[in-house]
């Protein structure tokens, strides 16, 4: 849904991304235009950096303790689609595109679990910022933000 500058922008993994294990500057300069470095590049995690103001999200070492990791996106998805939104094709493509469906995709788990919450709250996407704020950054960090198109299919259903 996000372009990676997108998700940038609105603030996503505490601003740690691009700390040590990949350099920033590998990627275009427009992503970056207008942000302090603490949005991207912080050696600390800063919850406040985020859209929803929440800490959310595993750490690098439980990611490669799933087997999450290839060799090499060694700071793993968004990483991995960085690179593939720039034009690269490589072997763990279909890997992570199985991985975002299943997370957020029209039939991923996370997408499904706050769309219910949505409606258990009794509220519409309106008002569907206060619901789940953990589910919804980690969402975001999937280039995933629950807006009312998906949610009015996720109710037909």
């Amino acid at each position: 849904m996000l372009t990676p500058k997108e998700m940038l922008q609105k603030g996503i993994f505490g601003g740690t991304y691009f700390y040590e294990l990949i350099d920033y500057r590998e990627f275009p300069k427009e992503w970056f235009d207008g942000l302090n470095k603490d949005y991207y590049c912080s050696a600390r995690y800063n919850k406040e950096i985020n859209f929803f103001r929440i800490r959310s999200g595993q750490n690098q070492q439980e990611w490669e303790e799933k087997g999450w990791i290839h060799k090499d996106d060694p700071r793993g998805w968004f990483e991995w689609y960085c690179k593939f939104y720039l034009g690269r094709r490589h072997e763990d493509d279909h890997r992570q595109i199985k991985r975002w469906l299943a997370f957020c995709g029209p039939n991923g788990r996370w997408r499904n679990i706050i769309y219910k919450k949505i409606q258990l709250a009794g509220c519409d996407v309106d008002c569907s910022m206060q619901v789940s704020k953990r589910i919804q950054q980690s969402l975001l960090h999937w280039s995933y933000i629950v807006n009312i198109e998906d949610y009015q299919i996720w109710k037909q259903k």
